[in-house]
């Protein structure tokens, strides 16, 4: 009897964050032997490696599914009836759209990514996710920018997304992203957006952000630190990683 394969979701740090730094990091050992400058860079490069190693470890199901867990601290903040068309905006490799068309057995939900060569993941990969996680007839994946989203306005009842927008190279202005994605969410919708949003050099003030937002017509706006879980160990709280991770959410 053949065995069912689930979903296959990968992991947020990809193997070249490793093995890169790992080889160079080896390259320049063996040439210190011969000059001694270069043991430095080397024990720089091996460093790094290690870093991303135990990141990758950490978000793994064997190191303690961080990967997963920060997904639900988005869908902990999603009040929601289950109705209705839902947009999850960098759907990546599906994970929270196919967790969304789970919990939600009432809500057609739409993947929308770039898929760029800087990811391992491609529109195949979310269907067959979608396919093995038994909710391909309410899931679909279409190519698309945040920041220009193929969309009328105001045609979903909920649109979320997580850590993508400070990735987005269409616009130098990450709030654009966000506002591109309040644009498609329904008056009275519910909008759920995860990012790094306290990287003050990309979206300001957290306070000025939100003020922003609800310049926008926004009727209800709130940010939570979502990168002060309990579960987050501390070295993964560097500004590049998790540490500056936050969701703002409400209703438009």
């Amino acid at each position: 009897m053949a065995q069912e394969v689930g979903p296959d979701y990968g992991n947020w740090v990809s193997p070249r964050f490793v093995y890169g730094p790992a080889g160079a990091g080896v390259i320049f050992a063996a040439s210190g032997v011969a000059w001694r400058p270069l043991v430095f860079p080397a024990a720089v490069c091996l460093l790094v490696a290690g870093y991303f190693a135990y990141a990758r470890y950490r978000f793994s199901p064997r190191g303690g599914n961080i990967q997963m867990k920060v997904r639900d601290l988005l869908l902990e903040r999603l009040e929601w009836s289950g109705q209705g068309q839902a947009l999850d905006i960098g759907c990546g490799n599906a994970l929270l759209t196919v967790e969304m068309a789970r919990r939600y057995p009432g809500m057609q939900v739409t993947g929308v990514d770039f898929w760029g060569t800087n990811w391992a993941y491609s529109q195949r990969l979310c269907e067959r996710n979608a396919k093995a996680a038994g909710v391909a007839e309410r899931v679909s994946f279409r190519k698309a920018s945040a920041a220009a989203l193929p969309y009328a306005d105001e045609q979903f009842d909920v649109v979320v997304s997580n850590l993508c927008f400070h990735e987005v190279r269409d616009v130098a202005d990450k709030r654009e992203v966000v506002r591109e994605a309040l644009r498609v969410v329904r008056k009275g919708g519910r909008f759920v957006l995860q990012d790094l949003f306290l990287l003050k050099g990309t979206y300001g003030e957290t306070d000025d952000l939100v003020a922003t937002v609800r310049s926008w017509g926004v009727s209800k706006v709130e940010f939570v630190r979502s990168c002060d879980a309990p579960f987050i160990p501390r070295a993964l709280k560097l500004p590049f990683m998790l540490g500056t991770m936050g969701v703002l959410y409400g209703e438009k």
